[in-house]
């Protein structure tokens, strides 16, 4: 595990790529699907009973564009309990998906998303209430 928090039953395919996975916690019986990729430059957490699908990629790292410097810079990503982060979603820096959210195919999110939403688009915007 080389240092990630891995709960019980969690399912990680062979082709996911962590870039740091002591910045990585799993809770359990979660899976992260075939393709996935972990920018870990921070820490991304990842709750139990969610699904991360194939080919998304959580990002924790960017750059610091107002500095001659051009610094690296690294926000947390947190996503809840029983979420649902469908193919292809790229999700930014500092981004918390609260419990029980889904993020459509496709999507791109910039911005937090709350509880039990389901959200769609790029950027991803609410589109209804998860029942």
């Amino acid at each position: 595990m080389f240092g990630a928090t891995i709960g019980k039953k969690v399912l990680v395919r062979p082709s996911v790529k962590i870039t740091y996975p002591w910045k990585v916690s799993i809770g359990d019986y979660s899976w992260i699907g075939d393709d996935v990729v972990l920018y870990s430059l921070g820490e991304i957490e990842i709750g139990r009973n969610t699904v991360i699908s194939q080919k998304s990629y959580l990002c924790t790292g960017s750059h610091d564009y107002t500095k001659e410097t051009f610094d690296i810079i690294a926000n947390r990503i947190t996503i809840g309990n029983e979420c649902w982060v469908a193919t292809d979603v790229f999700i930014a820096p500092g981004i918390v998906i609260a419990d029980g959210a889904v993020i459509g195919a496709r999507s791109s999110v910039f911005k937090n998303i709350k509880t039990n939403t389901i959200n769609t688009g790029s950027p991803a915007k609410e589109i209804r209430k998860r029942k």
